[in-house]
């Protein structure tokens, strides 16, 4: 399953190569990737771990970036 997210606050081209590092280690994800330029973050992984990913995902993109949400 892919599921396409909007990062509102994204800022930071630096912190968006981190936050795909990051979240592209998580486990169950398959890929992830994040556009600087559309501010959106793609992540790739099986349908019944999606939510705990998402949640686990929320957590990396607050600690890299604290004014930038996952929408």
């Amino acid at each position: 399953m892919k599921k396409t997210f909007r990062l509102e606050g994204l800022g930071c081209a630096s912190c968006a190569a981190k936050m795909e590092r990051d979240i592209s280690k998580l486990d169950g994800v398959r890929s992830a990737t994040v556009n600087f330029l559309t501010t959106k973050l793609v992540i790739e992984a099986d349908e019944s771990e999606m939510d705990r990913i998402v949640e686990k995902s929320r957590k990396i993109v607050k600690k890299l970036e604290p004014y930038c949400e996952i929408k």
